[in-house]
C-alpha cells in the first residue's frame, strides 16, 4: 500500500470522478439542441431526477453584487417561494452559503438550532411546507456565482451518499452555468437565457431608487425599506418593486 495513502483512496476517486463525468452528461444532454430560453427549465428537470430524494428543486444565481440573486430556475412553486424568500428577508441557508462559499444545511426548520438561527425564514418556509432546506453554493473564482437549493417536506439530514450526489450536482451546475452564461448571448449581447430572471432584477433596482427619491433614504435603506414592506404583506420583493415601478405602490404612504 502506498504510504499515506488511505485503502480504497483510489477506488473511491475513481468512483467519484466516475459519478461527476455522469452527472455532468445528463446535464448535457438534457439541454443539448434546445433554444436557450429552455435551458434552465431543463437543466432543473435534470436536477430533480438526480436528487430525488428532495421534495424541490432551485438554482439561483448572483452577480457581482451577492446581495441580489436571481431565480433561473425552480421544479415547483414552494422552491420558488423559498428561494425568493430569503432574498426578501436578507436570511437563510442560501444567504448564507453564498457568504460562506460552503454547503449549509438546515435539517429541522422547525425547531433550534435552524428555527432560531434564521428565525423569519424558518416560519415562512413551515409555512409553505418545507422542514429542511439544503443549500449548496455554485462556486466560482474567489465567489459564488450561486446557489442549487434542496427542500423537503419532511425535516431530517440526507445520507452521506445523497450529499456526496448533491456536492456533484453543484460542481456541474457551475460549469453549466459559466458556459452558458458565456455562449448563449444574441447578436445584440443580451443573454437569453437570463432575461426574464434580470428583468426582476432590473424592477429591484428601479424600485430601490424610486423610493430612495420618494423618502430621500440611502440604497440601502431603500433595499430594506422595499423588503420590510414586502414582508409585511407576504409577498416576494419582486412582486412588490412591480407595484412600485408600476405605480401602484406609494413607499411614502408607510
Amino acid at each position: 500500500m502506498t504510504e499515506g495513502r488511505e485503502p480504497g483512496g483510489e477506488d473511491a476517486d475513481a468512483t467519484t470522478q466516475l459519478q461527476r463525468a455522469q452527472i455532468a452528461r445528463e446535464l448535457v444532454v438534457s439541454v443539448r439542441g434546445l433554444p436557450p430560453a429552455d435551458v434552465p427549465s431543463a437543466l432543473c428537470r435534470a436536477c430533480t431526477a438526480l436528487l430525488p430524494d428532495a421534495s424541490g428543486v432551485s438554482v439561483s444565481v448572483r452577480g457581482e453584487d451577492t446581495d441580489v440573486g436571481i431565480l433561473l430556475c425552480a421544479s415547483d412553486d414552494v422552491a420558488s417561494y423559498l428561494a425568493d424568500i430569503q432574498y426578501t428577508l436578507g436570511e437563510g441557508p442560501c444567504t448564507e452559503a453564498v457568504r460562506l462559499m460552503a454547503p449549509v444545511f438546515a435539517t429541522d426548520l422547525t425547531r433550534a438550532p435552524d428555527a432560531r438561527r434564521w428565525p423569519l425564514f424558518s416560519l415562512q418556509a413551515a409555512k409553505a411546507g418545507a422542514e429542511a432546506v439544503f443549500s449548496l453554493p455554485l462556486a466560482g473564482a474567489g465567489r459564488a456565482l450561486g446557489t442549487l437549493d434542496l427542500y423537503r417536506e419532511t425535516a431530517g439530514p440526507m445520507s452521506t451518499e445523497r450529499v456526496r450526489t448533491a456536492l456533484l450536482v453543484a460542481d456541474a451546475l457551475t460549469l453549466a452555468v459559466t458556459a452558458l452564461d458565456h455562449a448563449s448571448a444574441d447578436r445584440d449581447g443580451v443573454v437569453t437565457w437570463l432575461e426574464g430572471a434580470e428583468s426582476d432584477r432590473e424592477e429591484i433596482y428601479q424600485a430601490t431608487g424610486m423610493i430612495m427619491v420618494q423618502v430621500g433614504v440611502s440604497a440601502e435603506e431603500a433595499l430594506l425599506r422595499l423588503r420590510a414592506r414586502a414582508y409585511a404583506l407576504g409577498r416576494t420583493s419582486s412582486e412588490v418593486a412591480r407595484q412600485i415601478v408600476d405605480r401602484t405602490l406609494d413607499m411614502r404612504d408607510d
